[in-house]
């Protein structure tokens, strides 16, 4: 039984020439066609030999047998079959006439194709028009963009509508050229059946590789990368604010039971390699501690910390922040104060015991949310010593 061999089409399924002058020089080195399919072709081993190849195009139904049986006897035999293209082939000694001999003739055999590809391009751009519409309903409209994007809730569908994108570009590419190629054959010249092949289809088909696998292995890395860490494991040089840094009585602190279950969790994204969430609560349980109301005096404090990948997209993420956190307020206001500790520093004060700081520096942002009676400066202090762990 004769080898089979799989080759990875050189060029878009739809390019004539080029396959019908692939399929030759593959049966010159000895490897001849048999079954042709939407990315690879298979051959069969054999002697090599001088075959020319034709591709005979019906979009409306299968090649019949009775067809079959008229090419054959022309001295085209057939081949094999893919979507709407037929392969037939003769020995070049027999120097078969074409299949076609008045390419003007020809050009209407392509009008169905025409018409499908046309179609097909037409229903992929109302596709992509819907996908953008989504992303833009569900993400963009909120204006947090660069939020989305760092978080990583956005970049599936980014990978997605640029690969739709890519699908729409090399359909109307299809189009264009059936289109051209029915007028170059309605004047009279006909189908280059040498057309070069070379370096074409391999680029084509990396990249769909590299989208299908953006789209589905990404979640899987984001998820097998995310870890969450003990409080009491964590190292001591992350980029996290604790009560204990800002609270000027925090020695006296009552220290919840559960605190080996108070944890810190780290993930990353494409555009964010290293993001950390922590919170803490405690309390102080003397009765000189207590509210007018007769509650305990309860601080805790939020920290959200990132390392973007680039520096750029900074202060888009400071921005996405303070419009994502200004939704639930309704009193008090966002302060953007000069330092030279950061690129850029934002204070919200609601009430003497509510404060929240956006911080950036470098690639660093730092978000803080404190309830609590520390003063702004201890908080602003402490973010400065912390976020030059991540600035660069």
């Amino acid at each position: 039984m004769n080898e089979t061999i799989l080759k990875l089409r050189p060029t878009d399924y739809w390019r004539i020439g080029e396959h019908e002058s692939w399929f030759a020089y593959m049966s010159s080195q000895g490897l001849h066609l048999k079954k042709m399919g939407r990315w690879f072709a298979k051959f069969v081993k054999d002697e090599p030999k001088q075959i020319r190849y034709r591709i005979e195009v019906s979009c409306d139904k299968a090649i019949t047998s009775k067809q079959k049986e008229m090419y054959s006897e022309s001295g085209w035999d057939y081949v094999t079959r893919h979507g709407s293209f037929n392969v037939f082939s003769s020995p070049a000694e027999l120097n078969t006439p074409e299949l076609h001999t008045d390419p003007a003739e020809q050009s209407y055999t392509l009008k169905e194709l025409d018409k499908e590809f046309t179609a097909s391009a037409f229903i992929m751009v109302l596709g992509i028009t819907l996908e953008i519409w989504v992303i833009y309903y569900f993400y963009l409209r909120g204006s947090v963009y660069i939020l989305d994007l760092v978080e990583g809730r956005l970049i599936q569908q980014t990978i997605l509508m640029i690969f739709y994108s890519y699908v729409v570009y090399n359909l109307i590419k299809a189009a264009i050229s059936i289109r051209i190629l029915r007028k170059t054959l309605s004047e009279g010249r006909p189908i280059n059946h040498n057309s070069p092949w070379k370096n074409r289809g391999k680029i084509h088909f990396m990249i769909y590789i590299i989208f299908l696998f953006g789209v589905i292995i990404s979640p899987f890395i984001q998820f097998a990368v995310s870890k969450t860490i003990p409080l009491t494991q964590a190292p001591t040089d992350l980029p996290i604010i604790r009560l204990k840094d800002i609270e000027q009585n925090s020695s006296n602190y009552y220290i919840p039971s559960n605190v080996n279950e108070m944890n810190i969790y780290y993930d990353c994204s494409l555009f964010a390699p290293i993001r950390y969430h922590f919170s803490e609560n405690s309390s102080l349980p003397n009765e000189e501690e207590k509210y007018k109301s007769g509650m305990y005096y309860s601080p805790s404090i939020k920290t959200w910390a990132y390392q973007l990948r680039f520096p750029s997209m900074g202060k888009g993420l400071i921005s996405d922040l303070v419009k994502k956190c200004s939704i639930s307020y309704k009193e008090g206001s966002f302060i953007e104060i000069d330092s030279k500790d950061f690129d850029q520093l934002i204070i919200f004060e609601k009430k003497y015991d509510f404060k929240e700081a956006f911080a950036l520096k470098g690639k660093g942002i730092i978000h803080v949310r404190y309830w609590g009676y520390a003063d702004n400066d201890s908080i602003i202090k402490n973010i400065a010593q912390k976020i030059d762990l991540i600035s660069n």
